[in-house]
C-alpha cells in the first residue's frame, strides 16, 4: 500500500468536509465514501452516502465561516489510515474544534468506515 494512497483519501475526505453546497457535499462524498460506507463520531452515527453528506452539512450549517484542515501528517498502514484535523475560522484563524480520526479504506482506495474522535470542543458544545 502506497502512502500516496492514504494522502489520497484524506484529501477527498477534506473535500467532502469542506464542500459549500447540499450538492457539492454529495457529489464529494460520493466519491470519498464507498457507497455502504460509515461514519461515526461522539455526535453521529451514519452509514450510506445520504446519511453521511447529512452529517456533514449538518456540521457546516452549525459552524458557518469555518473549514476543515488538516493536522500534521497523515500516517497509515494496510487498509488504515489515523489523521488528525482542526475546524479553522476562515475570519481568524481560530480553531475552536480538533479532532483525530481513524479511516478504513477499500480496495479501491475510498472510504469504507471513519471513527472519528473530538479532541478539542468549544465549552458551549
Amino acid at each position: 500500500m502506497s502512502e500516496n494512497r492514504y494522502g489520497t483519501a484524506v484529501a477527498r475526505y477534506f473535500e467532502a468536509w469542506n464542500a459549500d453546497s447540499a450538492e457539492g457535499i454529495a457529489k464529494a462524498v460520493a466519491a470519498a465514501w464507498a457507497e455502504d460506507g460509515t461514519y461515526t463520531d461522539p455526535l453521529a452515527e451514519a452509514a450510506g452516502h445520504d446519511a453521511i453528506a447529512a452529517v456533514i452539512g449538518a456540521a457546516r450549517a452549525q459552524f458557518p465561516g469555518f473549514a476543515f484542515r488538516l493536522l500534521g501528517a497523515v500516517d497509515g498502514h494496510h487498509d488504515i489510515a489515523r489523521f488528525g484535523w482542526e475546524l479553522v475560522s476562515v475570519a481568524d484563524g481560530t480553531a475552536p474544534v480538533a479532532g483525530s480520526d481513524v479511516i478504513t479504506l477499500t480496495e479501491d482506495g475510498r472510504i469504507r468506515a471513519v471513527a472519528g474522535f473530538l479532541d478539542r470542543v468549544p465549552p458551549t458544545a
